[in-house]
């Protein structure tokens, strides 16, 4: 008689990748969802609100950017799969996290939302007064976490993100590559790119480079793969996520290539020819959304605009735009075709490699 067991090792592997995934996929893509939720689309309202000088628009819009940390505490929770007494005393946490950790909040509710909400899972349900116990614990874990925790990885974030833009100012060309590749690349993982550049506080030059990137991915993708998606695909990556193609990518990773060549390109274009610069008050979460619902664009637009008001910057002018169209729209576009097309003359790229399953 045959017996099969699994080997130790394995099991713990196996489990070890799960959580991974769980807390650094998952949970980080939820966080941008709570994010997007209050803290950009509150962004967006107010600087509608200012540009029409409609004051309670204005108003709705900092009410929406002041819920940011229990918005993405919740979203954190949910991914988690918390219970609903843990995920409603999560507000308070975020809340802790987002005030203590300064520049580096995000990141800083992404770790301690995590801590708590798997503590108040542990004793969710566990009580007769579960009521009581639960929300204690969760949102005591959350505090003394926040006050212990959340200024040094603030500080920590702060100062990697600052490092990263010192470097783009100090060295536009090079850093104008990496920034782009490296971020453009996680747009289309799955994992957050808008999460990475909030934690990171990236705005500035580097900002700039990161919108380059990401733009080369989604108008990358959405035009190399038209002949077989057509409009529906090309609406579905240009203006939603890139990530739709990860699965083909996995069979091909061959496809990859176009855009992320593109994106290598943009990025220098964008520091060193246009000095494009992403200082949306958003603290850095529009500088990896691309093109996704045109956030990107409106996040620099956003940044002129706050740059002319505090007089950091005399106008809006026309090299402006134009270095806003070619970078995030005509660029990527042209580039990635041509590479593409060489791909596919190579047999690297096949046709149907890259259609979508929508």
């Amino acid at each position: 008689m045959e017996h099969t067991s699994q080997v130790p090792g394995q099991s713990r592997r196996g489990k070890a990748k799960e959580y991974l995934h769980l807390y650094f996929v998952d949970a980080m893509s939820a966080m941008a969802q709570g994010l997007f939720a209050s803290l950009l689309i509150g962004t967006i309202i107010s600087t509608i609100g200012a540009q029409l000088n409609i004051a309670v628009v204005e108003e709705v819009g900092s009410f929406a950017k002041s819920m940011a940390g229990p918005a993405m505490a919740i979203a954190i929770g949910y991914a988690l799969k918390a219970p609903p007494l843990v995920l409603f005393s999560l507000t308070a946490v975020g809340s802790a996290a987002n005030t203590m950790g300064g520049g580096g909040g995000p990141l800083s509710v992404l770790l301690i939302a995590i801590a708590a909400a798997e503590l108040g899972k542990l004793v969710s349900k566990k009580t007769p007064v579960d009521i009581l116990v639960t929300p204690l614990v969760t949102i005591c874990s959350g505090a003394v976490l926040a006050y212990l925790f959340a200024p040094a990885v603030g500080w920590v974030a702060t100062a990697f993100g600052q490092l990263i833009k010192d470097a783009t100012v100090l060295q536009p060309f090079w850093m104008g590559i990496v920034v782009s590749v490296l971020v453009g690349v996680a747009l289309t993982l799955p994992i957050s790119s808008a999460a990475l550049c909030a934690a990171f506080a990236l705005t500035g030059l580097a900002g700039g480079a990161a919108v380059a990137g990401c733009c080369a991915q989604m108008v990358g993708f959405a035009v190399i793969s038209f002949r077989e998606n057509r409009w529906g695909g090309l609406l579905a990556q240009g203006l939603g996520t890139s990530m739709l193609q990860v699965p083909n990518i996995v069979k091909n990773p061959r496809i990859w290539i176009a855009p992320t060549l593109a994106s290598a390109i943009t990025g220098p274009i964008a520091t060193c020819l246009f000095h494009l610069e992403m200082n949306d008050p958003s603290g850095g979460v529009a500088s990896g959304m691309g093109t996704c619902g045109f956030v990107g664009q409106i996040g620099v637009w956003s940044g002129w605009v706050s740059d002319v008001a505090a007089g950091t910057k005399p106008a809006i002018t026309p090299m402006d735009w134009i270095g806003l169209l070619l970078v995030c729209f005509v660029l990527p576009a042209i580039l990635s075709w041509a590479f593409n097309l060489v791909l596919r003359r190579l047999g690297w790229v096949k046709p149907g490699d890259m259609q979508l399953e929508v």
